[in-house]
């Protein structure tokens, strides 16, 4: 998939030492591939180094299910309307098994209609915590209840992460090749 930016494209002759160190890090990590935020963080060696980690344990090292890390990614996707994360995460949402009518309607800005109790949660902490930028103490206690602490630390860790990722591709209009978009441009 080609991906596009409003900053310059790095190549071998523009790209500092540290710079091809970083790219070669994520290109061998998890990833494999420059997809979403690292293509403008990669400008900067030192954020990317470190988002780089943060991000891998955020996406594929937290005590929850993957199912419930891609709801809140596209939670926060569809808050902050940031296209090519949703482009990048629905589909992987839709393999973990989130239904079709969770995403559509999360896209769409409509509260889902969830069949499994532990995405309701999800949802309910993220919304709240974007809304109100705080969580009321019965949604709070239903995630401890439902996730235990240590996973709600990391619930809220994913969602400060994808919102630092949903910003950095806003900013920098990230975009997927020609795909149509998710959201509408303001």
């Amino acid at each position: 998939m080609t991906l596009r930016s409003r900053l310059p494209e790095l190549d071998d002759a523009t790209m500092s030492a540290e710079q091809r160190r970083v790219l070669d890090d994520i290109l061998s990590g998890p990833r494999g591939n420059l997809d979403g935020p690292f293509l403008a963080w990669v400008h900067s060696p030192q954020l990317a180094d470190h988002a780089q980690r943060l991000g891998a344990f955020c996406r594929y090292h937290t005590s929850l299910p993957l199912r419930l890390t891609e709801l809140a990614i596209l939670t926060t996707a569809a808050w902050w309307k940031s296209q090519a994360e949703w482009q990048i995460h629905a589909p992987i949402a839709l393999k973990a098994g989130l239904s079709e009518s969770v995403v559509e309607a999360l896209r769409e800005g409509r509260q889902p209609t969830f069949e499994r109790s532990d995405e309701a949660i999800v949802h309910r902490l993220a919304s709240a915590l974007y809304q109100h930028r705080r969580v009321d103490q019965a949604t709070y206690d239903k995630a401890v209840e439902a996730f235990g602490e240590e996973a709600v630390v990391e619930l809220v860790g994913v969602l400060g992460y994808y919102a630092l990722v949903a910003m950095t591709l806003n900013v920098f209009e990230v975009r997927r090749g020609d795909e149509p978009l998710p959201f509408a441009e303001p």
